[in-house]
Formats: C-alpha cells, structure tokens, sequence
C-alpha cells in the first residue's frame, strides 16, 4: 500500500486552515493540524478553541492535532517532528494561522497591533518555514514537496483601516516569492493563496471593525457576488499542494472570488 502524503498544516481548528485539514484528508493525507487553542489578550475577539481542535481531529484516524503558538518557533519544529516520526516524512506545510487588526488609520494603529500582526502573520510563517522546508527536503528525489502560505486580498490592495494587516500580507507574497527562489531546482516549490472575503470568524472580525452589522457586505467587490465559503478556498491550497501544481511556484494564486480582478 502507498504511504500517503503528509502535511503541516496551522491555524488548523477552524476557517480556512480546518478545511484545509478536512480537504486533505478526505484525499488521503495524513495531516499534523496545529493550532494555538486559546484567545490572545491582544486580539480582540475569540478564536479557536481545544474543542474546536478536537472535533476536527476526531473526524480521521491520520489526524494528529498539535496546541500550539505559530509565534513559537521550537513547537512548530515540534509538528514538523511529529510529522515525521509518526508518518515518515513531510510532503507539505500550510501556513493558514493569521489574525486580524485595525479599523482606524495607519498613524492611529498601535505599536502592540503591529508587533501581534507582524509576529503572527509573518514571522509564524517564517517560523514554518524554517522548521517544514529542511523536512520537505528530507525526501529523497524526485520530490515534490510544497510550501503554501495564506496572503490575502490585502496583499494586492490597499484597504482602509488595515494599514498593518496590508503591510503584514504583503510581506507574506515576498517571502513566498524569496523562498521559492531559495528552492530553486529542488523539487519543492513555494506559493501563496490569496483569498478574498471568506466566511469566517475572521471575516466577522473584520466587519466588526467597520462596524457592519454583517459580511455579505465585505463582498460588495468580488466578483461572485457574494462571500467565499471556507471549503472554496481550501479547494486551491489543496491543488497547491499536489503534485499537479509543479508549474506554479514563487507565484500567487487568487482564490479571491475576484476581489482583485
């Protein structure tokens, strides 16, 4: 029997990062699902839960759930670990963790937003990196390993009142784009997968800092006229992690509803 492939994937307990879980292994991969399961003091509204973790987990036998912080360095190394003892490699990583901040100007956001945006959003998908690409190269050749990192439609477009949130995904497009230059002719490629406004506890974030009483609306400039649902999405970071996606690396997939058309 073929030995399934393997996956790192964070921000795992729910939106975008749980149907990634789901989609992955309903496809056969064995997936290590991460996430922090406890609120932030410095983001403003909740997010997932060790529930939320545990019911995602108990759904397929090659599920294994990890608590942890993406801004922890040594407990992504610890996944990446996990990965390998209990499944015999890595094949993929999905950096799908982010938060979100802001609703007010550039020069009124706080020093603490952009340190929590940047060491969250950045930095803990520089922290997967470092700890997933030395396991995806691991594997002996031919390879086809992948790296892929949630950006966002933020990344392409100036939004207001998420000065910090833009500064923080655009940096994620240059990273992917850096790495897969550094995975030049390896074997393993890098991408990023934009969304656009998904239905999420995010998404109802972002609405509440515009004040809107719901999403629908924070879709006005997408092209399917309406907000994308988690699943859809999911759908292209699976692709990105396949095998057929060796063409694309170092570039940007827009699962964005055509936010950015």
């Amino acid at each position: 029997m073929t030995a399934p492939r393997v996956a790192v994937v964070t921000g795992a307990a729910r939106g975008i990062g749980a149907a990634t879980v789901r989609r992955l292994a309903r496809d056969g991969w064995a997936v290590v699902a991460v996430d922090r399961c406890a609120d932030d003091p410095d983001v403003p509204y909740p997010l997932a839960s060790a529930a939320q973790l545990d019911v995602l987990a108990a759904e397929f036998p090659a599920v294994r759930p990890v608590r942890a912080d993406v801004r922890d360095a040594d407990a992504l190394h610890g996944a990446v670990a996990l990965a390998e003892r209990e499944f015999g490699g890595l094949d993929a990583a999905v950096a799908a963790a982010a938060v979100i901040l802001g609703g007010r100007p550039l020069w009124e956001q706080s020093d603490a937003e952009w340190r929590t945006l940047l060491d969250v959003d950045v930095l803990g998908v520089a922290h997967l990196a470092r700890a997933a690409v030395p396991a995806l190269l691991r594997r002996p050749r031919p390879r086809g390993g992948r790296f892929v990192a949630l950006a966002s439609a933020a990344a392409h477009r100036g939004l207001w009142g998420l000065g910090a949130y833009c500064a923080a995904k655009h940096a994620v497009a240059g990273l992917v784009r850096a790495l897969a230059c550094d995975l030049r002719d390896t074997g393993v490629n890098a991408v990023a997968v934009s969304p656009g406004s998904t239905r999420t506890a995010m998404l109802r974030a972002t609405a509440d800092l515009y004040g809107l009483p719901g999403t629908d609306a924070l879709a006005e400039h997408q092209l399917t006229g309406r907000p994308l649902e988690p699943d859809e999405v999911a759908a292209a970071i699976a692709w990105a992690c396949s095998p057929d996606s060796f063409a694309v690396t170092g570039s940007v997939l827009h699962a964005d509803g055509g936010f950015t058309a």
